[in-house]
């Protein structure tokens, strides 16, 4: 596809529409650029800030779930001040065609997607940032040590789901007695009303997940996209909650491939992330040359909780990674 290819369909149109009622909020995260990418099963949202022809590489952004989407990423386009930021929902994710094909929800393919993106974009040279378990992603796509990679950024990476359903162990071991009881109650043979249950999980989510509730211009952004976890996908590859998993991802160990990356790797979490600094400090030592980033005062959307700390760390890094 042309590099200068606008969007191709008037479904298409519409969501460039509702972008630009969203202009006078604070910030603009208005797309400067948006397109249908043609991917393995469908069609990839794809949107970019900045300039793709622009001196220093592009960064793109794969958001976590499974089943979220790109509005995630909204506080990192300052960002765009610098080099192209890309954005883009996974199949059947956010903007993207919904084929409701459970064979499209694989690792590989999710993979294959990635690379799909940047060829059709032209890019001949990129930044990855996997978040959550967009991070499962990035590191699949980093073993495959393509040339097109400049550097890796792993944002509390789902690297393996042992090392993941620990640190949900160590995590929970944290939350309030009583709140620990109802999630054991939850998963035994007479569990307690949905209701007790839901809180309890959120009680979770509160304390690792998001420390700061999402800003109205954000909220604002996702409710004009239509924009929501598709629980499809994340019931499936993942299971009901954070700390369960019973999904096709049950048995995942990407960590065999950390030794495999060959280009400048970053770990970034919160120090109250779902990823905790012990195991960061683990995986980035197992990792060729990569180094550790944890920021103060933020959960697992470190973007969210820290935006401009955030937005400083990752500049500093690509900065530093371009050449």
């Amino acid at each position: 596809m042309d590099r200068r290819t606008t969007l191709a369909s008037a479904g298409a149109a519409m969501l460039t529409a509702s972008t630009s009622a969203l202009a006078t909020t604070t910030p603009d995260v208005r797309a400067e650029r948006e397109q249908m990418v043609p991917v393995p099963g469908g069609r990839a949202y794809v949107r970019i800030n900045g300039d793709l022809a622009g001196p220093r590489p592009p960064l793109v952004m794969i958001h976590g779930g499974p089943g979220g989407s790109h509005g995630a990423f909204l506080p990192a386009l300052p960002l765009a001040a610098d080099r192209a930021v890309i954005l883009y929902d996974q199949l059947d994710c956010g903007l993207s065609d919904k084929p409701g094909q459970p064979a499209n929800w694989t690792v590989p393919r999710f993979v294959d997607e990635l690379e799909a993106i940047r060829a059709a974009l032209g890019v001949p040279r990129w930044h990855v940032l996997g978040h959550s378990w967009g991070g499962t992603v990035a590191l699949e796509y980093a073993a495959r040590q393509p040339k097109e990679l400049a550097s890796l950024v792993l944002q509390g990476p789902l690297i393996s789901t042992r090392a993941w359903m620990d640190d949900a162990a160590t995590l929970r071991g944290q939350l309030p007695e009583h709140v620990q009881a109802v999630l054991d109650a939850c998963e035994g043979p007479k569990p307690p009303s949905k209701l007790e249950c839901d809180a309890a999980v959120d009680a979770f989510y509160r304390r690792f997940w998001r420390l700061k509730p999402l800003p109205a211009w954000a909220a604002a952004y996702e409710k004009a996209h239509g924009l929501k976890l598709a629980e499809n996908i994340y019931n499936a590859m993942w299971g009901p909650n954070e700390f369960r998993a019973t999904g096709t991802l049950a048995d995942y160990d990407g960590e065999p491939l950390l030794k495999r990356i060959a280009v400048p790797t970053l770990f970034l979490i919160g120090d109250s992330d779902e990823v905790t600094p012990t195991t960061a400090r683990r995986l980035t030592a197992a990792t060729p040359g990569a180094a550790l980033e944890i920021i103060a005062g933020a959960a697992h959307r470190t973007q969210s909780d820290q935006p401009e700390v955030y937005c400083a760390a990752l500049r500093n890094w690509l900065a530093g990674s371009d050449a």
